[in-house]
């Protein structure tokens, strides 16, 4: 791992709670949709909220003996932790149904590994990976001028042209032009730090470049777009969902 990532997997370990929420806020609706899908229709959304907390407090009693050199993905350990949760609360109800109890599996060294049950399936892998990108995109709209995001909002994810961005901002073209390409440099500075936070492998760290995000600006923008729209979809649906 490199020094960025070992941190962060440091500050789990000492149960730094803003990793922690961190951890939720990038993975969480990707464990709620893997989750849904599982579950196929027989677990209701504010079951695969809880069963997606409580695949993070598994994690956290068991983040000691993840082994990256072992091979596995922090994705693919991360599901196979999740459908470990998800199998003890099916065995629960069915022990219910039959008026007895069920004793919680444990979380043994099993789960270093890619279990055959738990195999990521591409679109899990791309989900992580768009989780990722997608927080790359939050934290530059956190630190950026406001009116400079909006402009590359319009411009790149609205599909809005330059000249009714400027219309609609009461700014000049030029101007336009130049927020875009400030917002577009701090977006490939965050997403290299954030793809590298949170890549575990070399080949998660290899993603960005498969998905022609260090390609030119329109491809760049395209990318990002098409990320973006997908990831808040998800998201938006996870929240709507879950009450």
């Amino acid at each position: 791992m490199n020094a960025m990532t070992t941190n962060f997997v440091k500050r789990l370990r000492d149960g730094d709670d803003a990793a922690w929420f961190e951890l939720w806020e990038v993975f969480g609706p990707v464990l709620q949709a893997q989750l849904t899908k599982w579950g196929r229709g027989s677990v209701g959304q504010e079951t695969v909220r809880d069963l997606s907390q409580e695949t993070l407090a598994a994690l956290s009693k068991s983040i000691e003996r993840y082994d990256p050199s072992r091979g596995a993905r922090f994705s693919t350990w991360l599901l196979s932790i999740a459908r470990h949760v998800l199998g003890d609360e099916l065995d629960r109800r069915s022990a219910l149904k039959r008026g007895g109890g069920a004793r919680a599996t444990s979380l043994d060294e099993s789960f270093m590994g890619q279990a055959p049950w738990a195999e990521a399936d591409e679109n899990y892998e791309r989900m992580v990976f768009r989780a990722k990108v997608h927080a790359a995109i939050r934290k530059v709209e956190g630190e950026a001028d406001f009116v400079a995001f909006q402009v590359y909002r319009m411009r790149v994810f609205d599909g809005t042209s330059g000249k009714d961005v400027a219309a609609q901002l009461g700014i000049s073209e030029p101007t336009v032009s130049r927020y875009l390409a400030k917002v577009r440099s701090a977006l490939r500075r965050r997403l290299a730090e954030v793809v590298s936070l949170y890549s575990f492998t070399d080949e998660e760290a290899r993603e960005a470049e498969d998905a022609g995000l260090y390609g030119n600006d329109v491809l760049f923008d395209e990318a990002l777009a098409d990320i973006y729209h997908q990831q808040t979809q998800l998201r938006t649906g996870m929240d709507s969902s879950s009450f």
